[in-house]
């Protein structure tokens, strides 16, 4: 455990269910503090400038959050006190747009956005009251963005350093039908273990995100390089100077490593929208794109790869069609792939029972609202 300096600070990570260790494992490998898994997040000890690199670097979190007070409430009176006598002014101004949301696990408030509009009216009533003038709400790209966490009677509040959540990168221009989220497709290749000496295979590429994410991994790119915006950057106290060497730093890691990566969709115009964020994102140079049918590719044999996809569930496909899918998923493996291991995220356990290998790992995930298997399979 590495200890911790004066100017250290208590931040939390927030991610997907069943990535936290993924998390933590990251935050170590950048130098974090007293790093701690918990459900859907990670918290983590650091000064400014790892809030600062924190933002920059990770690529399975959500946002970075810093604990600034704790209360007691038990109801709308202690709620609104407790709020209105922070000294909010050390933390946004008048001019500066503002956004509450909440959190709750507790019976004394059973709804979270008149918690989040109580709040708010403590903040701005505390404005008028001192400077004759109050702050405005965006909930969309607010100036300054507050967490409250209630649990039981102990309020947490937070600041939100990030702003737009980190799964936003900025390079993805083009989606198709339900994209996978850039975090998850992060989370993806680091729970797959993917040896960056290894081709990596998806093939039902979609827009292309998991391939993007395994590039910007294998080459050391943050995903924090495409976007500049931060709402830490409007904190009275940021520190552009400091800022700016981290992200700098940060940049200067980016090595030139080129793995081979592969991705195959069988519609021309899913394939082109790959295309567009990859160039994006500037690895279109490290990842070759190619129209194919999966089931017919004849690529395969000579090769072991590490194949990730993130086929259909079932939605938009009836039952018949849905298992059909995955048995000749299941097949091509068998009989193209042998010594491949290949990794597959469904939500459907019917359609996994029709894949017809045997699993040596699984993985419980979420995938927007949906709760999913993320399932290795090894062919000897």
């Amino acid at each position: 455990m590495k200890k911790q300096d004066a100017n250290d600070f208590k931040m939390i990570a927030t991610t997907f269910f069943g990535l936290e260790e993924a998390l933590a494992a990251e935050l170590r490998k950048l130098g974090a503090k007293n790093v701690e898994a918990h459900n859907r997040a990670v918290s983590f000890y650091g000064d400014d400038g790892f809030l600062y690199k924190a933002n920059i670097c990770l690529r399975t979190a959500l946002r970075v959050l810093k604990p600034i007070a704790t209360a007691s409430v038990f109801n709308d009176e202690t709620l609104y006190d407790e709020i209105n006598k922070i000294a909010w002014e050390k933390y946004l101004n008048v001019e500066q747009t503002l956004a509450v949301t909440a959190v709750l696990n507790t019976e004394n408030f059973n709804h979270n956005q008149y918690v989040a509009q109580k709040c708010k009216d403590a903040i701005v009533d505390r404005f008028r009251d001192k400077l004759g003038k109050r702050p405005s709400v965006d909930k969309i790209n607010p100036d300054f963005s507050l967490y409250v966490f209630i649990f039981k009677n102990e309020m947490t509040l937070m600041l939100d350093s990030s702003g737009v959540p980190l799964y936003k990168r900025g390079y993805r221009e083009s989606t198709n039908l339900a994209p996978i989220n850039e975090c998850l497709a992060a989370g993806l290749v680091l729970l797959s273990g993917w040896d960056a000496r290894l081709p990596l295979y998806d093939p039902m590429c979609g827009s292309g995100t998991i391939l993007i994410e395994a590039a910007l991994i294998a080459a050391n790119i943050p995903p924090g390089y495409y976007r500049s915006s931060y709402c830490f950057k409007k904190w009275p106290d940021f520190n552009e100077t400091l800022y700016n060497t981290i992200y700098e730093s940060c940049i200067n890691k980016i090595n030139s490593n080129k793995p081979i990566l592969i991705g195959t969709d069988i519609s021309p115009n899913v394939l082109r929208k790959a295309k567009e964020n990859a160039a994006s994102a500037k690895v279109d140079e490290m990842i070759q794109f190619t129209q194919s049918n999966f089931f017919e590719a004849t690529f395969g044999a000579e090769k072991k790869y590490t194949l990730i996809m993130n086929p259909p569930y079932g939605e938009r496909m009836n039952k018949d069609e849905l298992t059909t899918l995955y048995k000749t998923i299941g097949d091509t493996l068998k009989h193209k792939y042998k010594g491949s291991s290949a990794w597959i995220i469904s939500s459907s356990i019917e359609a996994f029972k029709s894949v017809g290998l045997k699993t040596s790992r699984k993985i419980n995930l979420y995938n927007g609202g949906l709760p999913c298997k993320f399932c290795k399979y090894e062919m000897y």
